[in-house]
């Protein structure tokens, strides 16, 4: 985006006057950076400061807890000595395969850095964010309430990257287990005919609703070296986009609100299509 140079003024010229400008343009931000390592309190608390009463984060959880393979040096610099030689040596790992303890230690991190967001009544949702081989199940089922009780503070919502979950015949249990929960179903408009694809189902299952727009382009949706600035590459058209307006409307009958996000993120696409 400032690449791009198309949406930041001149006077934008560090990381404070940016997000400032940024709030006076849109009223929600989603942290993608928590996703590749975890946050800090430090910058909880400076985001707060910075941003106006009413504007709002949704911040991604690390990769380790939602099953993704996560590097050594992805973790905190302080608690890499602790990661069992073996798993060090091999430099990425699951998260099953850590020991609990230090699981625990990292789940504990990741909420307290952002307990100032949460305190300033500016947190949104957490957004758990699956991989395509998380597959519907009951030990699946079983570890996404064991995220739900490590944020019980906090609003939660679940991305599937993979359509068993939305399939004739799990669609109606998938969203009643949400439902039943309290835990967000992360609408997608995204690119269809792959096993990753989720089609475009709006319903609300928790507070607030979550509606996440990934592009449409399909060339790249599945391709395993293309990078986020590739695989999200796509602005959107009015034809598009309009199908989800009465969506939307209908989603906000359900909510106290609706969260809706363009994850298209090559040069000023989020901005242009939010807009």
């Amino acid at each position: 985006l400032i690449r791009a140079g198309t949406f930041y003024p001149e006077s934008a010229n560090s990381p404070e006057s940016r997000l400032q400008y940024y709030s006076t343009q849109f009223d929600i931000v989603e942290v993608d950076s928590s996703y590749y390592s975890l946050p800090s309190r430090r910058n909880s608390t400076l985001w707060a400061e910075r941003t106006p009463a009413d504007f709002v984060f949704d911040v991604k959880a690390f990769r380790l807890f939602t099953q993704h393979p996560t590097q050594l040096q992805a973790l905190p610099a302080d608690i890499r000595g602790t990661v069992p030689a073996a798993l060090a040596a091999k430099g990425r790992f699951y998260v099953r395969e850590l020991p609990n303890e230090l699981v625990q230690h990292l789940w504990t991190r990741f909420e307290d850095a952002l307990l100032p967001l949460n305190s300033a009544g500016k947190l949104g949702v957490v957004l758990l964010q699956f991989p395509p081989w998380f597959l519907p199940g009951v030990a699946q089922l079983d570890y996404i309430l064991g995220c739900r009780a490590h944020l019980s503070s906090y609003a939660v919502a679940v991305e599937f990257r993979n359509n068993r979950w939305l399939s004739e015949q799990n669609r109606g249990a998938t969203l009643s287990f949400l439902r039943q929960h309290g835990i967000s179903f992360a609408c997608v408009d995204e690119p269809q005919g792959f096993a990753s694809s989720v089609p475009p189902v709006a319903e609300v299952t928790g507070d607030p609703g979550i509606i996440r727009f990934h592009g449409r382009k399909a060339e790249t949706w599945e391709k395993g070296n293309a990078s986020p600035a590739d695989r999200f590459d796509y602005y959107y058209t009015d034809g598009e986009l309009a199908p989800w307006a009465s969506r939307i409307r209908e989603c906000a009958q359900a909510a106290s609100e609706v969260h809706v996000l363009f994850n298209t993120n090559n040069g000023d696409q989020g901005v242009v299509n939010a807009r």
